[in-house]
């Protein structure tokens, strides 16, 4: 054929959320492979026309890598160049190529509705990236989105499933990742300013050729009914985006929960984020939030390492309860992901700033890690099961989650109000143990406070869509208190916070019973002030937790 033309079509199933990508990327993008010079333009609908001359074609075929200058980006910091570093990507991916940036370049990446789809290694370097959200044709649309070449599909035969259950009577053509709704159930009911009717019951899991489920991800649900089960191959290659220095010049939309999605988007199993940095600038008295300059989602094995980024000013709007609420905006997101580590990685402004909101949020994931990380905040919304914070500093937001399994916190200092404050807003659920073991706390960041190290608060009278749990067991190794900032008539710090200021007798009916903590374990806690740990201000609620101390 004198013309080789290829269409490009992204899986046909997306995943959408207020944070998703709405459109896609890769819809009537054209390359052509012939005698005319290689050519990036636009036609009339905004589709992009890809032309790479045949000696070109051959020449980054032999390179084994191609880079932004080859189709044209000028990466002088003016110019719009996001045709350019989408169409050299489109390229990369169909011929297996690298992807390289200029060394020192500064490319200027305009608000209009294009992503670049990364599949494979990219190497950004010490370029600049300056991304323009002033004016924005789609806030939906990520700059850059990391996906699989691969295709999710429908998953017959399954129609019921059971928490814990280890295997599934399938057989794939290779490990995937599996999602699984049932429409007709509700979760996370959610209380409070931000109240909402709740979501769909759904869960994730990794399940290998022969129907066998990991269980070091279990199945949390039991389904009876599943109106929707999608597996997606999971790449056997560790994909490898390393450097590029990004800059934000921040969004001047209305406060509203308007996400704006300009960033980096992971959609691709076993990925390796390594040396990039963010920064943010132009964010004034009023703005949209973000859902995450990093937004994981919907993949397993991913880990940003060696990576700065920035915490998002907090801006205020009007919550679904009437009144006004802070809007969480965010530089990490990571919603149905499963093993996802961040490694020796902080943030650009002061993670005790309380004028920044914390820098990440999370749904629906499981066995998350904080490696030598310093952050303002490790949250899960919508729950976590498993999770570790190792050698880690968080900030003036601290530890809040909800969720189920293992939480383990080692050789780490927490300036939030409590050690792990349990999410109110979702039930202070958390069905499973604590492990805490050689770690500071400085409650809220030295301001004058009554610590306590288990935070949350439970009435007993909203129904969350599930059974509301304190974690069953308890176990504080090494911990050191610095609450010598503390009002005069303090009397030490408390185990757990006044979970029910109501709950003083057995007067008190919960409609949704509270299944309390059955056993705390303490070993060498010790305190600035002198003072001994004691149980709650709510010795009627925590009455029959048993404590050892060692």
């Amino acid at each position: 054929m004198r013309y080789l033309i290829i269409f490009f079509f992204l899986f046909s199933h997306v995943f959408s959320t207020a944070q998703g990508q709405t459109n896609d990327p890769l819809e009537n993008v054209v390359i052509t492979s012939n005698r005319n010079r290689t050519r990036v333009s636009t036609n009339e609908n905004g589709e992009l026309l890809i032309n790479v001359s045949r000696r070109d074609v051959r020449k980054f075929k032999a390179n084994g890598l191609v880079r932004y200058s080859d189709f044209g980006a000028m990466g002088d910091g003016k110019t719009d160049d996001i045709d350019a570093i989408a169409a050299t990507h489109a390229f990369a991916n169909q011929h297996g190529l690298s992807v390289i940036a200029g060394e020192e370049a500064t490319y200027y990446i305009s608000g209009k509705n294009r992503t670049a789809v990364i599949q494979t290694d990219t190497d950004f370097g010490t370029a600049d990236f300056i991304i323009d959200d002033t004016d924005v044709q789609d806030r939906t649309a990520h700059v850059f989105l990391v996906s699989s070449s691969m295709q999710p599909f429908q998953l017959e035969g399954v129609s019921s499933l059971k928490r814990g259950q280890e295997k599934i009577d399938v057989t794939l053509p290779g490990t995937c990742l599996v999602t699984v709704t049932n429409s007709h159930v509700r979760r996370y009911i959610r209380f409070g300013p931000n109240q909402n009717t709740g979501s769909p019951q759904t869960d994730i899991f990794i399940v290998d050729k022969d129907g066998n489920v990991d269980m070091d991800a279990p199945i949390i649900w039991d389904f009876d009914q599943i109106t929707e089960i999608i597996a997606l191959p999971i790449d056997g290659t560790t994909l490898t985006i390393t450097g590029g220095r990004f800059t934000t010049i921040a969004n001047r939309a209305e406060s509203r929960y308007t996400y704006y999605s300009r960033g980096i988007a992971i959609r691709r199993s076993n990925v390796l984020v390594d040396g990039l940095e963010h920064r943010v600038t132009g964010e004034g008295d009023h703005g949209a939030p973000y859902g995450g300059f990093i937004n994981i989602r919907e993949c397993s094995y991913v880990t940003v390492q060696n990576t700065i980024l920035t915490g998002r000013k907090t801006y205020q709007t009007i919550g679904s309860a009437g009144v006004t609420v802070s809007m969480g905006s965010y530089d990490i997101s990571l919603n149905r992901a499963l093993n996802v580590s961040f490694v020796n990685c902080s943030q650009t402004n002061d993670i005790n700033d309380r004028t920044y909101w914390g820098i990440m949020g999370s749904n629906y994931c499981k066995n998350l890690v904080l490696d030598n990380c310093t952050f303002s905040r490790f949250d899960a919304h919508m729950g976590v099961a498993n999770a570790t914070i190792r050698n880690s500093t968080l900030g003036h937001q601290g530890i809040n989650a909800i969720g189920n399994g293992t939480f383990t916190m080692e050789n780490s200092t927490i300036y939030g109000r409590t050690l792990i404050n349990l999410r109110s807003d979702y039930g202070s659920t958390w069905q499973g143990e604590l492990i805490i073991r050689d770690c500071v706390l400085v409650p809220a960041g030295g301001s004058t406070t009554t610590a306590s190290l288990i935070g949350g608060s439970y009435s007993g009278q909203h129904d969350f869509g599930y059974t509301c749990y304190m974690p069953e067991r308890i176990t504080i190794e090494n911990l050191y208190i610095d609450d010598s900032n503390h009002p005069a008539e303090y009397q030490g710090p408390a185990i757990f916070a006044n979970f029910n200021r109501n709950m003083t007798d057995d007067s008190y009916v919960e409609q949704f019973p509270y299944v309390i903590t059955r056993e705390v374990i303490l070993r060498n806690v010790t305190t600035a002030s002198g003072k001994a740990l004691r149980l709650s201000d709510n010795q009627f609620m925590f009455r029959n937790v048993r404590v050892t101390t060692y």
